[in-house]
């Protein structure tokens, strides 16, 4: 959203899915609430999915954990009160707590602080702080797609591993004792003590369970 090239105007353009379908089978991976338009590719094209594999995917609202607590406060009462804490998020001090804040001091050291170093001056102007806040107010209406996930798991059923931080993003007790049991879950592999930035920390162990899954699936 940042990025390098030096543009301080506001963005034209929509996120939009990949249009030049090659009939090849897809392996896609997505993460997160704010992942609809990668996500929203394999729901008209179920034949030419191979398999998905998913990172802290949040497709089940009463799992969302303790860190959506301001947003979630802000979609259920819009007041000034409300979306300050939103505003708060888009600066240097939110970004590093975005990576580290939900994970303990031992995993947080592995988080290179170039993450939100580096990021955080090329967001710093009116306009991108804007368009930050505005995301974050537009993830509401991702709630509406749940329902059409889950149904597409249910129903096409295709190879799923869903690998899942036991941070503050989603929570990880009612992980364990209700989405093994919930037919649109796929299959899960909470690892302990990461978070949503598990790819940052949890590398190894991310990637021991992508390899195992694709050698046995897609040898």
């Amino acid at each position: 959203m940042g990025g390098t090239s030096g543009r301080t105007g506001p963005l034209r353009s929509r996120f939009v899915g990949p249009t030049d379908l090659t009939g090849l089978p897809y392996r896609l991976r997505t993460t997160g609430l704010s992942g609809v338009p990668t996500s929203d590719y394999p729901l008209p094209h179920p034949d030419r999915i191979a398999a998905l594999i998913i990172q802290n995917g949040d497709i089940y609202e009463d799992v969302l954990g303790p860190k959506y607590e301001a947003i979630q406060a802000y979609w259920r009462n819009k007041t000034p009160e409300t979306h300050r804490p939103l505003e708060e998020a888009v600066s240097e001090e939110g970004f590093r707590h975005e990576f580290v804040g939900e994970v303990n001091e031992t995993v947080a050291k592995r988080v290179p602080p170039d993450l939100w170093k580096l990021h955080w001056p090329l967001m710093d102007t009116p306009v991108r702080r804007q368009i930050a806040v505005g995301l974050m107010e537009k993830l509401e209406a991702n709630l509406a797609w749940f329902p059409r996930y889950q149904a597409y798991l249910r129903e096409h059923s295709p190879p799923c591993p869903d690998c899942l931080g036991s941070g503050g993003w989603l929570h990880a007790g009612r992980i364990r004792t209700s989405l093994p049991a919930r037919p649109a879950a796929g299959r899960i592999h909470l690892i302990e003590d990461a978070g949503h930035w598990l790819l940052e920390t949890h590398f190894d162990e991310a990637l021991l369970l992508v390899r195992d899954f694709l050698t046995r699936c897609h040898a």
